[in-house]
């Protein structure tokens, strides 16, 4: 069974879909005025290990996010510019061009960590019509104000409100007030109250602006996930309209912890304040990821770009490789230092990957012994715990290696194709790898080129003639060419320095 943590009850609990084998995933998707930066990015891969786990263990899963194209302002008390916006001025082009330009960044760079892309990727803008639809409801039902500058949502009147954060409703505003970055505006009523349709300044026109029943404007950041959840997740609207009767249960919503008091809280408020039934039964969020003793971010001004890691001479897959030995519930301390560790212990596994094909032509191993099946089946039994362990991919990564060092150890002994098959090995390697997502499946050998194939062979002449010396010179002329050399009973095998580099070349 899968346990995952959820945020609305503080605790591990058995994942029980919906509806049986199909399981539907909403993951908040960025606001493309920038580029992603890595911590960022960290919370895009474990929502991709939560899902290739469901996919694993037999589900059928739908997976929606969003981009934020519109509508969220450099304030959380709903003030200041439209990000986008503010952006496109800076770089002196329309906000439709910054949009696009980041989306298609944003999702190149999830495809260089081998991010499954989710089944709907829904823009903010192409939802304007259901989001006034999703407001005309709340405001039947008695949840909606209006100000000078918008139309407010009235979290006094949602029972529940704050319940995620596991705060009363006077703790969260209190909680609020002290040092946030929540300013209190005198038309709000509460603290907590959100924007759910933001009207165009009097002065000045705005790029992305829509007419509405309160007036021309642009809907509010925490309106557009709500509203693109309850579409492609929850089936409340259809091509006549909006039908909260009609709302289904979410499965899971997943995100940074960032947004569990403000963001996620007003999606719940909207969603269930329209509906009237439980938005999302699981609740999953993601810790920071923590550069020079600060959170990642661009206001800190320590952000890392997946770009700044390839101008290093980095894969993305080593990021990646980093985040799994992490579990996402914790913070994960990022360095060039620890980056360059994770970038080491990938290569050895590529390379480890390429023993194991070598090894699966050896005509001697073409039977599984009892000591073998018995060891793999112990392995995935540890491996499909650790995952149904709220994605323990640290632990996860622990059973992969034992299973890589449970192999080498046998193969130091005579006739160890009599012990362990290498064919199992591999199918088991690449079974793990596909909750894992390291492209151990693409890892191809690479032709020796022939000036190598010729050092090879003089060597190996003369280490049949003891003549150690030069061949130890020779040992070293190969390492300069990007290869090192392991000399085994079986002969000399060359291996690939950096094979994560060579292997996986910027596209």
């Amino acid at each position: 069974m899968l346990f995952l943590y959820n945020t609305l009850t503080r605790k591990k609990e058995i994942f029980k879909p919906v509806k049986d084998k199909k399981a539907g995933i909403y993951s908040c998707g960025p606001t493309v005025y920038s580029s992603a930066h890595l911590g960022n990015l960290r919370t895009y891969i474990f929502s991709d290990v939560l899902k290739r786990v469901l996919i694993y263990k037999g589900y059928k899963v739908k997976q929606v996010m969003n981009i934020t194209d519109v509508g969220h302002l450099t304030s959380d008390a709903d003030t200041g510019e439209d990000k986008v916006e503010k952006a496109a001025k800076k770089e002196k082009k329309t906000a439709w061009q910054i949009a696009k330009h980041y989306t298609k960044i944003f999702l190149n760079d999830t495809r260089k960590l081998n991010i499954i892309k989710p089944e709907i990727v829904a823009k903010a803008t192409d939802q304007i019509k259901e989001d006034i639809l999703l407001i005309k409801a709340l405001e039947e039902k008695g949840f909606t104000y209006k100000t000078k500058d918008g139309l407010y949502f009235d979290t006094s009147k949602f029972k529940n409100y704050g319940a995620l954060t596991g705060l009363s409703f006077s703790e969260l505003k209190k909680n609020l007030k002290a040092g946030s970055r929540v300013e209190f505006s005198p038309e709000k009523k509460n603290i907590t109250d959100f924007s759910l349709w933001k009207f165009s300044p009097p002065t000045k026109q705005r790029q992305m602006e829509w007419d509405s029943p309160w007036g021309k404007g642009f809907p509010g950041w925490h309106l557009e996930c709500a509203v693109i959840n309850l579409k492609y997740l929850g089936r409340a609207y259809n091509r006549s309209g909006f039908f909260p009767e009609k709302a289904q249960t979410i499965d899971i919503h997943t995100g940074g912890k960032d947004h569990i008091n403000i963001h996620h809280s007003n999606e719940i408020a909207q969603a269930e304040a329209a509906t009237g039934k439980k938005f999302v039964n699981f609740w999953l969020h993601g810790e920071f990821l923590v550069f020079k003793n600060l959170r990642m971010g661009k206001s800190e001004g320590n952000a890392v770009l997946i770009k700044d890691l390839e101008e290093k001479k980095y894969p993305p897959l080593a990021f990646r490789y980093l985040v799994l030995m992490n579990h996402y519930r914790k913070p994960l301390e990022f360095s060039w230092e620890s980056l360059t560790g994770a970038k080491n212990a990938l290569d050895n596994l590529y390379n480890f990957v390429l023993e194991c094909q070598e090894d699966k032509k050896n005509k001697k191993a073409k039977k599984t012994s009892k000591t073998c099946a018995f060891l793999i089946k112990n392995l995935k039994k540890d491996f499909e715990a650790a995952i149904n362990d709220d994605l323990n991919t640290p632990q996860a990564l622990a059973v992969l290696w034992n299973l890589i060092n449970s192999y080498s150890e046998a193969k130091k002994k005579s006739n160890w194709q009599k012990n362990i098959n290498p064919k199992e090995i591999y199918k088991t390697i690449l079974q793990f790898d596909k909750i894992l997502g390291l492209r151990l499946n693409e890892v191809k050998p690479i032709k020796l080129p022939l000036e190598i194939k010729k050092i090879i062979k003089e060597r190996e002449m003369l280490r049949k003639n003891k003549e150690w010396e030069k061949a130890d010179r020779l040992r070293k002329a190969i390492e300069n060419k990007d290869f090192f050399v392991q000399d085994t009973p079986e002969g000399t095998k060359i291996r690939i320095k950096n094979p994560s580099i060579r292997l996986w070349p910027k596209k």
